[in-house]
C-alpha cells in the first residue's frame, strides 16, 4: 500500500514535470531560431553599412583628416567603417535577444536588455563625439601653434593648452552623455 502510493505520487510527478517542459518547449525553440536568424541578420546588415560607408569613402574622410593617425597614436586600430558596421550588427543582436527574452517570459532580463538597448545610442554619440574631439583638438593645435609662431611667439604652450581644453570639455561631456559621474561633474562646471 505505501509503495503503491510512493509510486503513484512519482508517477504524477514526473507526468507535470514533462508536460511543464513540454509546454516551454515550443518557446525554447522559437527563442533559438528567431536568435540564429537574428545573428544573421545582424551579420548582414553589419557587414552591408560597413561596405555603405567603405563605397561613400568615409575611411578616406577620415585618414584625410588624420583621424586614424591621431587614434592609432592613443593605442586604436579601427576604421570608421568596421566600427559604425560593427556598432549597427550588436544593436541588432540586442534587439533580436530582447525579442528571444521576451518570447520566454523572462521579465528581469527582458528589463535589464531594453536598458541596454537605450544606452547604446549614448554610446555612439560618446564614440563620435571623442573621435571629432580627436581631429578637433589635433587641428586646433596645429592652427593656433602655426599663427602664435607667425607672431613670433613660442606657440608650443598655447597649442599645447588649446588640445587639453579641447580634450577635457570633450571627456566632460562624453561623461555626461553617458550618464557618468553627471552630479559631480554639474557641481565642479558650477
Amino acid at each position: 500500500m505505501f509503495f503503491n502510493q510512493v509510486g503513484e505520487s512519482l508517477l504524477f510527478s514526473f507526468q507535470q514535470m514533462w508536460a511543464s517542459v513540454f509546454a516551454v518547449l515550443p518557446s525554447i525553440v522559437g527563442a533559438i531560431i528567431l536568435f540564429v536568424v537574428g545573428i544573421v541578420v545582424a551579420t548582414a546588415l553589419g557587414k552591408t553599412v560597413e561596405h555603405i560607408l567603405r563605397v561613400l569613402h568615409v575611411d578616406q574622410v577620415l585618414s584625410e583628416l588624420e583621424a586614424e593617425k591621431v587614434l592609432e597614436k592613443a593605442g586604436f586600430k579601427v576604421r570608421g567603417s568596421a566600427f559604425v558596421g560593427g556598432l549597427v550588427k550588436w544593436f541588432i543582436v540586442v534587439a533580436f535577444l530582447l525579442a528571444c527574452v521576451n518570447i520566454l517570459g523572462l521579465t528581469q532580463v527582458s528589463e535589464f536588455l531594453r536598458d541596454v538597448l537605450l544606452y547604446l545610442p549614448n554610446v555612439a554619440i560618446a564614440a563620435f563625439i571623442l573621435i571629432v574631439a580627436t581631429i578637433l583638438a589635433d587641428v586646433s593645435e596645429r592652427i593656433v601653434r602655426a599663427s602664435v609662431d607667425s607672431a613670433g611667439y613660442r606657440g608650443a604652450l598655447v597649442g599645447f593648452t588649446v588640445r587639453w581644453a579641447i580634450w577635457i570639455f570633450s571627456f566632460i561631456a562624453v561623461f555626461l552623455q553617458l550618464g557618468i559621474a553627471v552630479t559631480l561633474i554639474q557641481t565642479m562646471l558650477t
